[in-house]
């Protein structure tokens, strides 16, 4: 049996702020194969329902938005994908070229094969430099390896800095979305975890939130040894990385700190400086819909001589994990994304679930790949599964990444894993059907007939059996009163 807590009703705020919405806790911390449970919670759960609706549909809109009124905006995509196509072609020579850039303006690269050796090349960072407090800029590489509690049982202490990321640490969940970590939460959510948290009765204000949120931090950024980031991009050619925001940490978590560790998965490079505006126009519009994000921080190595900011080392975390792999398997195309969370925002899965129920750090069609390529495909038998194969991820994708055919085919991998009973004799009925036409058109007599009889006004309400599901949330069309057969011959005659 389902507790009342477990379901979402709430348990009393600490600090009288009413009732504290606790639906899906467990799948908001932990990552998971539950898919099935996850999901059904997030459907039952109406603050995650009204959060998702606020900030999806600003995004979706700005994502079409942005595209309108970019001209040639399709030439430019085709173009960004031919550079990423060409970049993955020959990866190797463009990571060793861009290891050579970072060293030669006074960086260290670090290759990690996987999360494990990650981790452990950022702890001995940490502690060779002593260091206490580490500041973070958004990096979803980092929450991949699952950096923070290798930190801090290191002795680290570890303060997200991004705003969304800062809330989701204070509630103890992980990123629900590639851009907005706090996609979930509403401004009435978050005010009650910054109370719970710091202790003083907060407004769901979003201004005095931020203000409040930037006064912690500030501190923070002033006592930090280390800060970490992710990279957008890397260029080969000069050895610089790049980030992409929309608030100020970013730049505080690179030049306040003495130490600055980078963390970047392999397929993030690009081969020359004048590819980047490529990608920078790409991206903001792909993500929010703004001509340009607020920041583009662009680094090129450690402080130099006579140079004010910057820290004393600048470390690169080359990250494979899995990634090589599929490199040389037909999702090989899966790596061109650019983490900009389009294809989430355009989703109509992702839009009723977010992104926890989909159990892995990525989240939506495009995690819907990743996490069965890097985790594993017999783990994950739901993941490729979620999806209509509407194509909306696709279209709105930068680099115009073929998502639904990769789910197709990650559908295909299945089969060679497990199928249960009901999978084996559903599929063995419709191969029988299709294979005589006499049955196929009893088959299709005899459900027409049905589901036409449970109509009301052309739509079907309720459905028994396994159709009950879909039911549950929508209606389903009832069929038409002749099949395509039918009228063929009609016109024919």
């Amino acid at each position: 049996m389902i507790s009342p807590r477990s379901q979402g009703f709430g348990v009393p705020h600490p600090l009288g702020l009413g009732f504290y919405n606790i639906t899906m806790t467990n799948y908001a911390q932990h990552e998971h194969h539950d898919f099935p449970g996850a999901s059904a919670q997030a459907l039952a759960n109406p603050v995650l329902q009204t959060a998702l609706t606020r900030l999806t549909d600003t995004l979706l809109a700005g994502n079409r938005r942005g595209y309108a009124a970019l001209a040639d905006s399709s030439d430019l995509r085709d173009h960004a994908k031919r550079i990423k196509e060409h970049t993955l072609a020959h990866l190797d020579t463009y990571l060793e070229q861009l290891e050579a850039s970072v060293q030669k303006l006074g960086g260290k690269v670090h290759w990690a094969s996987d999360a494990d050796e990650a981790r452990r090349i950022v702890v001995e960072i940490a502690k060779a430099g002593k260091c206490k407090l580490a500041v973070k800029s958004k990096s979803m590489t980092s929450e991949e390896i699952h950096l923070n509690p290798a930190l801090e049982q290191a002795g680290v202490e570890v303060a997200e800095t991004d705003f969304g990321e800062y809330i989701i640490q204070l509630a103890n969940e992980r990123p629900s979305h590639l851009v907005a970590p706090a996609v979930h939460h509403t401004r009435e959510s978050i005010a009650r975890v910054m109370s719970e948290h710091l202790g003083e009765l907060m407004a769901d204000d979003p201004k005095s939130l931020a203000m409040k949120g930037r006064e912690v931090l500030r501190e923070k950024f002033r006592k930090a040894d280390m800060g970490i980031t992710g990279a957008n991009f890397a260029v080969a050619e000069t050895g610089t990385i790049v980030l992409v925001t929309n608030e100020g940490n970013g730049r505080l978590t690179t030049t306040c700190p003495r130490i600055h560790v980078a963390i970047m998965g392999i397929e993030k490079v690009i081969p020359r400086f004048e590819d980047l505006p490529t990608f920078l126009k790409l991206l903001a519009r792909a993500a929010t819909g703004q001509t340009l994000s607020v920041y583009s921080t662009i680094i090129t190595g450690p402080r130099k001589p006579g140079e004010l900011d910057g820290p004393d080392e600048f470390h690169l975390v080359l990250l494979d994990n899995g990634r090589s792999r599929v490199l040389a398997t037909p999702f090989r195309e899966s790596l061109q994304c650019i983490r900009c969370g389009a294809c989430l925002n355009a989703c109509p899965v992702y839009r009723r679930i977010g992104g926890h129920a989909y159990g892995g750090v990525y989240s939506g069609p495009i995690g819907s790949i990743l996490t069965p390529l890097y985790d594993s495909v017999s783990e994950n038998p739901h993941l490729p599964h979620v999806s209509s194969l509407c194509g909306a991820c696709q279209a709105a994708c930068p680099v115009k990444i073929n998502i639904p055919h990769m789910l197709i085919g990650l559908r295909e991998l299945q089969h060679h894993y497990k199928k249960n009973r009901w999978e084996r004799w559903a599929y063995g009925l419709w191969a029988m059907a299709l294979q005589q036409p006499w049955l196929y058109r009893l088959a299709q007599w005899g459900a027409r007939f049905l589901l036409r009889r449970r109509a009301t006004n052309g739509w079907i309400n309720s459905m028994p059996g396994p159709g009950a599901k879909w039911t549950e949330q929508r209606d389903f069309p009832s069929p038409a009163a002749k099949s395509f057969r039918q009228r063929w011959d009609e016109i024919s005659q």
